[in-house]
């Protein structure tokens, strides 16, 4: 077993690494559903912290906290299934394009793409029914109609589809999909 090489650092070069200065940062390539899974994130946090402190420092807990932070860890979860859909980072096998000839691999890229759409826009679908069955349903703890939650991720559902249809639609330009090259899309650029 071999140690890998490193270059020897002094702890004064470690310590000036921190104080460059690297510009402003960019926020470029966030986007909206970005910017509301960190605020419904944010609300979430701050219902577990008053939950946690109403229940264990003052002994006499909020109950209604429990259902909001449940209700917003849904919202995040299919807010961030919108933004992983954007970047293609759902868990995928990628490993049988590297053996198939490269116009099987398009091709097969290709149909994943459009059962990809046809599976969000069949989710839309039922989920629009159901929201539409339950939405006289209150929340238990707060007199709220839990349809916000419903009509949160039918909407998380509706951007995933045009998030879909948008990355079928540059991977038919690029060429390729993250499923062909993934080194194109891991930020190597090998």
């Amino acid at each position: 077993m071999s140690a890998t090489p490193h270059t020897p650092v002094t702890g004064e070069e470690l310590a000036q690494a921190f104080e460059e200065d690297h510009g402003p940062p960019d926020l470029s390539h966030f986007s909206v559903e970005d910017w509301v899974g960190l605020l419904v994130f944010w609300g979430m946090a701050l219902c577990v912290f008053l939950q946690f402190f109403t229940r264990y420092v003052l002994n006499n807990s909020l109950a209604w906290t429990e259902e909001i932070a449940i209700n917003c860890l849904v919202v995040v979860v299919f807010v961030g299934a919108v933004m992983c859909v954007r970047l293609s980072r759902h868990i995928q096998v990628d490993v049988l394009y590297h053996y198939m000839p490269a116009g099987l691999a398009r091709g097969l890229s290709t149909f994943v793409d459009v059962v990809r759409i046809g599976f969000f826009a069949y989710a839309c679908k039922l989920l629009w029914r159901y929201v539409n069955i339950v939405s006289r349903e209150r929340m238990v703890t707060i007199d709220l109609p839990r349809s916000i939650v419903f009509y949160a991720v039918f909407a998380a559902f509706v951007l995933m589809l045009l998030r879909a249809i948008q990355v079928a639609w540059r991977n038919w330009r690029r060429g390729y999909s993250v499923l062909e090259k993934p080194e194109a899309f891991d930020g190597t650029g090998a």
